[in-house]
């Protein structure tokens, strides 16, 4: 097997990230802090407007993926540098970690879109992640499209950046890497699955837990009772332009490495990370879930409940506009709009 060291591996030195619509990373700390409320709750700026959430059912990745993210309508990453965030948390077959012709053909779409230069960064956990990264073949992927790798667990010391807004439940903060804090554009796909370890599910929200340092991880993971609000308050440091959920496969109960599998035979895409996270619970509702998902509303889900504190996308289920293609697409749609409303 080829060493990673020897893979178009991109290091922070090496990266000249130009700052979007992205904090700076000197500025990241201070602008957070800033947008905090009177009462500590970070930046209240839920917006009253829809957004677009597309539902294709589907099991071919590469009409599922591109149809979906055509119907929002939307051409975020066009002339920009992208940084795409999979879930590489193991190395465990899908939907345990993004599958590969979801990372492929999601890449192939965002060439066709006109993005500039791609990247894919990642930390995994707890595995190395530059095992994670070689197990899957992703090294030799890269290659073949013209992608670079960031392994976050490789940044120096100074290619984090120390996050702490008001109101949060982190004691000192927690570190972001610099290189999704300088993108231009970030794009984010995600698995659809539970958590059996106290996240309740893993969906948009929770994979941001891969853009901070492992020395995080003790805290968050000790932290039974508020664990949920602190996945979601890492979400403030950054906004992804576009998410592209596959599940076609789900881990209905168990997680994150592996559970009860169900084909859940659909991609979800929007740029909203509230949205996006609220129609895949309505998806585990679907198809039947366990009890920490079946018994609770979607928008008293505590990721989904201390996004919306934050300001980091829609407040309620009304809010989201479910968009489709085709009948079969529709059908379900409404299903799942039936389940939104209700919680």
């Amino acid at each position: 097997m080829t060493p990673l060291r020897k893979s178009r591996i991109i290091r922070l030195e090496a990266v000249s990230w130009t700052a979007g619509n992205f904090f700076r990373p000197r500025e990241a700390a201070s602008i957070l802090a800033a947008t905090a409320g009177p009462d500590g709750v970070l930046g209240a700026m839920a917006t009253s407007t829809k957004t677009k959430v597309s539902i294709i059912t589907t099991d071919d990745r590469s009409t599922g993926i591109a149809k979906g993210i055509e119907l929002l309508g939307t051409n975020p990453v066009r002339g920009k540098n992208i940084l795409i965030k999979p879930n590489f948390n193991t190395a465990d077959d899908f939907p345990a970690s993004t599958h590969n012709d979801t990372l492929r053909y999601l890449i192939l779409k965002l060439k066709e879109m006109g993005a500039g230069a791609l990247t894919i960064g990642e930390r995994s956990g707890p595995p190395d992640t530059s095992d994670v990264i070689e197990e899957k073949g992703i090294p030799k992927l890269a290659k073949e499209l013209d992608v670079g790798i960031i392994n976050f667990e490789d940044l120096p010391q100074g290619g984090w950046v120390n996050v702490q807004p008001e109101g949060s439940h982190w004691r000192k903060g927690f570190k972001v890497a610099k290189p999704v804090l300088d993108a231009p554009c970030v794009v984010s796909t995600c698995c659809l699955k539970t958590h059996r370890y106290g996240g309740v599910f893993t969906m948009s929200l929770k994979l941001s837990v891969g853009v901070t340092h492992k020395g995080n991880m003790t805290e968050l993971h000790t932290s039974f009772m508020s664990m949920r609000k602190m996945i979601a308050e890492i979400n403030a440091a950054y906004s992804p332009s576009l998410i592209v959920m596959d599940g076609i496969e789900c881990f209905t109960d168990g997680g994150p490495e592996h559970g009860e599998r169900k084909h859940g035979g659909v991609i979800v895409c929007g740029t909203d990370r509230i949205a996006v996270d609220a129609t895949g619970i309505a998806v585990l509702k679907d198809l039947g879930s366990n009890k920490d998902i079946m018994k609770k509303p979607i928008f008293a889900q505590e990721q989904i409940e201390r996004a919306v504190e934050l300001g980091l996308g829609i407040s309620g289920p009304g809010q989201i506009e479910l968009v489709t293609g085709d009948d079969r697409s529709s059908a379900y749609a409404k299903s799942l709009r039936k389940i939104l409303d209700e919680g």
